[in-house]
């Protein structure tokens, strides 16, 4: 969900927390753990501020770190790609279990939808460009402007966008981050042509 508009937790765990304790091991504990910590990414989804910020990490890092140990950029997709499918099925496979253990349609701890629709960003990006293995400004710069194209587009919600948040079960989590996620690799694509 898009959590950064909703910071409040709300019953999403029950039972004393730790203050030393992560969110991967609270969600673990707390009833349905597989799902939970599924549909909060191992419990990014549970970070606060801006649930969702933390919740669109995971490819772009994923896709960084394949980068860097030398990973041909059709493999790096592949996976990115898998991970993005992994998210979709999360959403749609748990969401009604979703939105009854979060007592909410859309929950902000639930950021599964969110590492699917940066994932469609991430794989738009022109990996073939980056030759060399290594972290260097072009791969941070393209990396960084996917990251905030979703997320802006993602919290706004744009028509029509905002629209699809209105089907049923986990189809309306998911369906409005994979559309912000489809308008910002068309952009990256097309300043990709141009620069």
């Amino acid at each position: 969900g898009d959590g950064d508009r909703d910071g409040a937790l709300g019953g999403a765990l029950r039972g004393p927390r730790h203050p030393r304790e992560s969110g991967w091991r609270r969600v673990s504990r707390t009833p349905g753990g597989f799902r939970a910590a599924v549909l909060t990414a191992g419990g990014l989804g549970l970070l606060r501020p801006a649930p969702g910020t933390w919740g669109s990490l995971p490819p772009v890092v994923l896709a960084i770190a394949l980068h860097v140990a030398g990973t041909p950029p059709a493999i790096l997709i592949a996976a990115v790609l898998l991970l993005g499918l992994a998210g979709s099925i999360a959403c749609v496979r748990f969401g009604r279990w979703a939105e009854a253990h979060w007592g909410r349609s859309d929950p902000s701890s639930v950021v599964a939808d969110e590492v699917a629709g940066q994932a469609i960003v991430v794989v738009a990006l022109p990996w073939w460009r980056f030759t060399e293995s290594r972290l260097d400004g072009d791969v941070l710069l393209w990396c960084g402007a996917a990251f905030v194209l979703f997320r802006v587009l993602d919290i706004l919600k744009p028509p029509p966008i905002d629209g699809l948040q209105s089907l049923p079960l986990g189809w309306g989590v998911l369906a409005d981050d994979l559309a912000a996620g489809a308008l910002a690799a068309v952009a990256i694509l097309a300043a990709s042509a141009v620069f």
